[in-house]
């Protein structure tokens, strides 16, 4: 399976308004691995997804959903997926300063 999930960790926590410094540390990892991560050069496991998720307080099915290539999500229009993202960023820059999405 194909996801841009390292590039949707660096944006949702530049949205959110974190260094890869303070994130790595919110969710216990190395910011060298944070920055593998978020290159593509490494993939992560699934308890790093669920820190990282509680680190940037946003459901991890919302990270997966951002991160999955358009042909993943057979249900929906190409126009719906779009809609649905950008709804979910909004909610996220809005969220940002409270610093918690749900």
């Amino acid at each position: 399976m194909n996801m841009n999930l390292g590039s949707t960790i660096k944006l949702v926590r530049k949205k959110r308004g974190y260094t890869q410094s303070q994130l790595a540390d919110r969710a216990d990892i190395s910011v060298s691995h944070l920055c593998l991560l978020e290159k593509g050069k490494r993939d992560p496991s699934l308890s790093t997804i669920e820190a990282i998720s509680n680190a940037l307080s946003i459901p991890v099915s919302v990270l997966v959903f951002l991160a999955a290539e358009n042909e993943q999500i057979m249900e929906l229009t190409e126009n719906q997926i779009e809609e649905l993202t950008r709804n979910i960023m909004g909610i996220i820059d809005g969220a940002s300063r409270q610093k918690s999405l749900f």
